[in-house]
């Protein structure tokens, strides 16, 4: 077992969070539950992908059957501290409603004393939802007053919200202080997935890397050059890699800053890069594509994805894992011509038999378009969450409620 590097937290720091067994419940007790609702929606306010709100549903029909009275609160999109109409919680209100079977209060604030009154008269069972928690800018600036408004709404607290969960936001690490507090079902089973990757992972461990900028990778890699056996890399941040060889990139996104990096990780020699790439002059769903080996790519043209022979090398690494993470697609999958990298890969980590999860964001949109997300065994409800977590070991949300007032 690795053991945890300075800032980390380890193994037994993480077992000692509360779980919703370790509550003080009573009938009627009743409970703020930060859950993580911020997910897509279409321009006619329909949910395009209910994937947060279902894997909130375990602890809400849990706290239910033990007769509690739920307090829901989340944020949604960016409002920044101001109310917008566009990031209501009315479509979060009507899915729940329709998911849980029963019908959902909702009020339209996130503090003050019509709020203080309805959660006061939920009965045992009753679900209530809160308005946005950004359209109040207590909750970024992680305003202590906010907090305090939140917590007094409840008797206990619960964080479900692992996608939140790297935030020092009001409600995350507010109600902790002053309230008994737990890890809901999803944070908890969220914590025990990705904890496993550090501590015990299964050999040989494969690491997948995409996206677009390599400095938003750098600390994860080195967290995974700790633990993995192979990081295969991809997406525009491979051209970073690219230059840091001295190979040819044409108009292809690079990060000058940081190819000197790139040198030294490329020393460890266990960071695969593509060795072919499908270019085009545009990033648009009509580009006429090309295909051409690493390094050859012609000026004004920019690689769009991992070539054909890149991505065949990379299933056969991914075949043979024990365990694999991958976060981040390797090219750009949303667009026809630039989407047969990504597939292949996401064929592959589907089809391997050691143990594979989906470090959330655009990986896990990519295994979704491909009706490959149910292959996966875990796919995690967030991006970020799930970096910072790899990368230090902990979370904010995490380390306020190992803190918190036991009851």
């Amino acid at each position: 077992m690795n053991a945890a590097a300075p800032g980390e937290a380890g193994a037994k720091d993480r077992a000692h969070v509360l779980q919703l067994e370790d509550l003080p419940l009573q009938r009627g007790t009743r409970v703020l539950v930060r859950a993580d609702f911020n997910v897509p929606v279409d321009d006619a306010g329909n949910i395009t992908d209910d994937l947060r709100i279902r894997a909130a549903l375990p602890t809400i029909e849990w706290l239910r059957k033990h007769h509690c009275a739920v307090v829901l609160c989340s944020h949604r999109g960016r409002p920044e501290g101001h109310v917008n109409a566009k990031y209501s919680m009315a479509p979060i209100a009507e899915r729940l409603s329709e998911l849980l079977g029963i019908a959902i209060e909702r009020v339209d604030d996130v503090a003050g004393f019509p709020v203080l009154a309805a959660a006061q008269n939920l009965g045992n069972g009753d679900v209530l939802l809160l308005e946005n928690l950004r359209f109040d800018a207590g909750e970024e600036s992680c305003d202590p007053a906010f907090g305090t408004n939140l917590s007094q709404l409840a008797d206990a607290y619960v964080n479900d919200a692992f996608g939140a969960a790297h935030r020092s936001h009001a409600s995350i690490v507010g109600p902790p202080r002053v309230l008994p507090s737990a890890a809901g079902r999803l944070l908890a089973r969220e914590v025990e997935v990705l904890g496993a990757l550090l501590d015990a992972p299964r050999k040989p461990f494969v690491g997948i890397l995409g996206g677009s900028k390599v400095s938003d990778k750098l600390g994860v890699i080195d967290a995974l050059l700790k633990r993995c056996d192979t990081i295969l890399v991809g997406g525009a941040m491979a051209f970073t890699f690219h230059a840091a060889q001295g190979l040819a990139v044409g108009s292809s996104l690079v990060q000058p800053d940081f190819v000197d990096r790139c040198k030294v990780l490329l020393e460890t020699g266990r960071i695969q890069v593509p060795t072919d790439v499908v270019i085009a002059q545009e990033m648009s769903p009509t580009a006429a594509s090309r295909h051409c080996g690493a390094g050859r790519i012609p000026d004004g043209y920019m690689g769009l994805d991992i070539g054909p022979e890149t991505a065949g090398a990379y299933a056969e690494v991914i075949a043979d894992a024990g365990t694999v993470l991958w976060n981040g697609p390797m090219g750009v999958f949303e667009m026809q011509p630039f989407e047969a990298g990504t597939r292949t890969v996401a064929e592959a980590v589907a089809e391997c038999r050691g143990f594979t999860v989906i470090g959330g964001g655009d990986s896990a949109a990519a295994v979704k378009k491909f009706g490959l997300d149910s292959e996966i065994d875990h796919v995690s409800t967030g991006g970020g969450a799930s970096l910072e977590f790899i990368e230090q070991g902990d979370l904010p949300g995490l380390k306020a409620l190992r803190e918190s007032k036991k009851g």
